[in-house]
């Protein structure tokens, strides 16, 4: 056989030169950052940061110590949930509220932990007179599994001493009434928003709180989680144009040709053998970045809910399917949701896709619900179990959209508001909404006895109202399956507004 080296050719081999520029990514080690003095700036700011806050004491060592980080028994910390968000916003928007954002500066460092917790000296800051103690942890650090709780509880703490109480419904959402004074404080981590009836209320409480925590004021909300907050004349636009943007760079897509819609209707996405993805990596980390984006566009929910389905075992058929949501992305990044005045009611679309999954025929409910003109929830999932009749699945859709108003009910009861009637729910299934108001069972029906006598219950103390509602008119239907582009963007109107719109205020 004739080879390269026989026939005296060769290859130079070309080596990576490329040089890392440090000051754009965190280096991997202490001795690299050690070396640039922007870092050693950093560092030292943290150190001192750290210092100020008393977070641990230095104590001879001993080996009875715990490690850091294992020695806990509750970790998890809540966060506000985005209808939560959402309901918010229409209520400020309603009220011609202001909206402030506030931060907290390591707010980790805030919290106390209740563990004996001991950890090395850091690298570099080793105190020269104690060079073999180690450091007593009196609060948490970041990375450690119990410092998200930690600061929770204590910040939740001193809230609940300046006359906040907890929402019962989502226990982020933070409520203070002092006779007609109203505030609402929203927390996700260490970031904030409050808005009130009394916008000098608002500097009062930023002042009590700067006494507790290192506290930054950022202003009229503009920025928060990735959303993009736009004032307009008609109220509070929100959408994540930059967040998709960055996106559709991450995986090289900001060049692509726009999709009209983010899913074909045919073939059906399903589990396959053939061509699975040697590193499914990156499928699962557009796949997540999407699920975020539905915060803004609910018009992708039902897409990302199928490629979602696919995590364990993508395949490259997959990838293509979630790619193409990018794509769609794509062309509509200058839509959002516009929170406008309206009147305080609540209305629900629930819908069902019987036995829509060729692959266990499971059907997938859908579900939206307003307060007043805004969206502030939507949710297209999968049923647990397989549906022996439309009449089942489109049930079972109506009472999961009974509970979702009875939790929404429940935080706008904690924001101290009151329907002035009850929700309506709309559904085009004439079977569903017969046995919802008569009770009837037959075959079909007594295996879903459970959802019937909590829907029923809910109508018969007039909690809720079901109405019937024509299937060309249902706008659940866009969060149950894959639709013709013309059907697709009718529903999707009344979901999204396009910023080209509204005409916007502060620039």
């Amino acid at each position: 056989m004739q080879t390269r080296s026989k026939s005296g050719i060769s290859k130079k081999k070309i080596f990576n030169t490329t040089t890392i520029n440090y000051l754009n990514t965190e280096p991997p080690t202490y001795t690299i950052a050690s070396k640039i003095p922007e870092w050693q700036q950093a560092m030292a700011s943290e150190f001192e940061s750290l210092q100020r806050q008393h977070t641990w004491s230095l104590i001879p060592s001993s080996s009875t110590q715990n490690v850091a980080g294992v020695d806990y028994d509750e970790t998890f910390s809540p966060v506000v949930k985005p209808p939560t968000i959402r309901i918010v916003l229409s209520l400020a928007a309603h009220n011609h509220w202001s909206l402030r954002q506030l931060d907290v500066s390591n707010a980790f460092l805030h919290g106390f932990l209740k563990e004996n917790v001991f950890m090395a000296q850091p690298l570099g800051f080793v105190d020269q007179t104690h060079p073999s103690h180690v450091c007593h942890l009196h609060k948490s650090l970041y990375r450690l599994k119990q410092a998200p709780r930690a600061w929770f509880e204590h910040f939740t703490s001193h809230l609940l001493t300046l006359g906040f109480i907890a929402s019962v419904a989502d226990t982020s959402l933070f409520i203070l009434r002092r006779g007609s004074l109203t505030v609402y404080l929203l927390l996700y981590v260490d970031d904030i928003i409050i808005t009130d009836n009394d916008s000098s209320v608002i500097t009062s409480i930023i002042s009590q709180l700067s006494t507790a925590f290192e506290l930054k004021d950022l202003g009229l909300l503009r920025y928060f989680l990735g959303l993009h907050i736009d004032y307009t004349k008609s109220g509070f636009f929100v959408h994540q144009r930059k967040y998709l943007t960055d996106l559709l760079t991450k995986f090289h897509m900001i060049d692509s040709k726009a999709a009209p819609t983010p899913i074909v209707l045919t073939p059906a996405l399903t589990l396959s053998d053939d061509d699975v993805l040697p590193d499914p990596t990156p499928y699962r980390s557009l796949v997540g970045a999407l699920q975020y984006a539905t915060f803004t566009k609910p018009d992708i929910t039902f897409a990302v809910n199928r490629v979602c389905q696919f995590m364990h075992k993508p395949t490259s058929t997959h990838f293509v399917a979630a790619k193409r949501i990018l794509r769609f992305l794509k062309g509509t990044l200058d839509k959002g949701i516009l929170f406008q005045p309206g009147p305080l009611t609540l209305t629900a679309f629930t819908d069902a896709d019987w036995a829509g999954d060729p692959s266990d025929r499971r059907s997938t409910s859908g579900i939206t619900v307003f307060l007043g003109h805004n969206p502030i929830t939507w949710v297209s999932k999968k049923q647990h179990t397989v549906a022996r009749s439309s009449i089942e699945a489109e049930y079972r859709s109506l009472a999961a959209g009974v509970a979702e108003l009875a939790w929404l009910r429940q935080v706008l009861c904690d924001l101290g508001l009151y329907l002035a009637s009850a929700p309506v729910i709309w559904c085009d299934n004439t079977s569903a909404l017969a046995l919802a108001s008569n009770p009837v069972f037959h075959g079909r029906t007594k295996h879903i006895e459970v959802d019937y006598h909590f829907v029923r219950e809910k109508v018969v103390h007039g909690d809720i109202y079901v109405q019937f509602i024509s299937t060309d008119d249902q706008i659940a239907d866009i969060f149950t399956k894959a639709l013709p582009s013309p059907r697709f963007h009718r529903l999707s109107s009344k979901l999204l507004v396009c910023s080209t719109d509204h005409l916007f205020e502060g620039g």
